[in-house]
């Protein structure tokens, strides 16, 4: 397979095990995050369920994906994480199954984001949860973001891919 090129190429598990294809999302400007719900930053999902319904009409999707490599802050089954979100923050927006985004056994659609978007000092593994990656609707790697960047301060950088309001 030759190397992929944009999110189109690449599939998604479900919570409840289901494949997905990430190619229906080509057109939209999504945010990839993944996250933790026993983390420091567990309350950014608040600011990304914000970001999702103030922009989601303009073809703009947040998609989560839920990582227990960081301090083991994710230890939860499928359910337990989807109740957790929905009861704390009001989640409406996608959550997958839970990923690794680190190592051998790593995602692949997390491989192509960190080589699309390295860290700082060009590094390429994820350093903790919520880091976010933003794509374009050409479904192109736009800007990674680090868990210390707060969804709404982002919310600029969504606003300048998507029309303009009508």
């Amino acid at each position: 397979m030759p190397d992929p090129r944009t999110i189109a190429d690449f599939e998604a598990t479900l919570p409840n095990g289901e494949t997905i294809s990430l190619a229906d999302r080509l057109g939209k400007v999504i945010l990839v995050v993944n996250t933790a719900s026993k983390c420091g930053f567990t309350p950014q999902y608040k600011g990304l369920e914000a970001l999702w319904q103030q922009y989601r009409d303009r073809g703009f999707e947040v998609i989560a994906f839920p990582c227990n490599q960081f301090g083991g802050q994710e230890p939860g089954s499928a359910d337990e994480i989807a109740s957790f979100c929905e009861v704390n923050f009001g989640l409406s927006f996608p959550l997958m199954g839970k990923v690794d985004v680190n190592g051998d056994g790593a995602a692949p659609l997390f491989q192509w984001l960190k080589a699309q978007a390295p860290g700082v000092l060009g590094s390429k593994s994820i350093k903790w949860n919520f880091t976010k990656f933003l794509i374009g609707a050409d479904g192109k790697v736009v800007r990674r973001y680090a868990p210390t960047d707060k969804p709404e301060a982002i919310a600029r950088d969504i606003e300048a891919l998507l029309p303009a309001a009508g």
